[in-house]
């Protein structure tokens, strides 16, 4: 299981290669077209010569956008590199799986998830740290468990705002005895 800290580097990188790695029309093979493509087929001959026309159209794609960065974008684009690298094979394969999966979502979905994260970002830290923490103990669940939490969630993000008062008004009125759970009989949630 991925640590949380390297999840959340390793979401970093996936996030970051993923606005990098779009893939436009692909180029013919064969003599280079641009100056940047000159460039790159001068310094790197040999591997340039083995890559297909959409990675080398991907290579130049990054290469642009690394060129656009500020210093301090770069300087976190090594960091979040560095990271991956001293991942163990496994979280690094975890990664990279993460990274497939978000080049196959569509842009709003990708556009989507890239505002929770900014609104994540800017939260104060101790509610980052709070919402870290709660993930994981949620990632620390049997299946089952995560199962039931998420069915739980999806009931809850389904309820209009009144019955959602409805459910902490009930909540609230039972007693939880000292076992730490409700007394005999009393179920919080339906």
């Amino acid at each position: 299981m991925i640590k949380l800290s390297n999840w959340i580097a390793a979401t970093a990188i996936v996030i970051a290669v993923a606005m990098t790695g779009r893939i436009a029309s692909a180029q013919e093979a064969g003599a280079p077209n641009s100056a940047i493509e000159q460039e790159l087929a001068n310094k790197y001959p040999n591997q340039w010569q083995q890559l297909t026309p959409d990675q080398r159209q991907r290579v130049i794609e990054n290469y642009q956008h690394w060129q656009q960065m500020t210093p301090q974008e770069r300087d976190f684009a090594r960091q979040n590199y560095q990271t991956f690298k001293s991942l163990p094979p496994e979280e690094r394969q975890q990664v990279l799986e993460g990274l497939r999966r978000w080049r196959k979502l569509p842009p709003e979905q990708r556009d989507e998830l890239r505002g929770k994260y900014q609104r994540f970002r800017e939260l104060p830290p101790e509610r980052r740290q709070q919402l870290m923490q709660r993930y994981a103990h949620f990632q620390s669940l049997p299946p089952e468990q995560r199962e039931k939490v998420l069915e739980r969630y999806h009931r809850w993000q389904s309820m209009t705002p009144q019955q959602r008062e409805e459910m902490r008004q009930r909540f609230r009125g039972h007693h939880w005895h000292e076992g730490g759970g409700p007394g005999p009989g009393k179920h919080p949630m339906p």
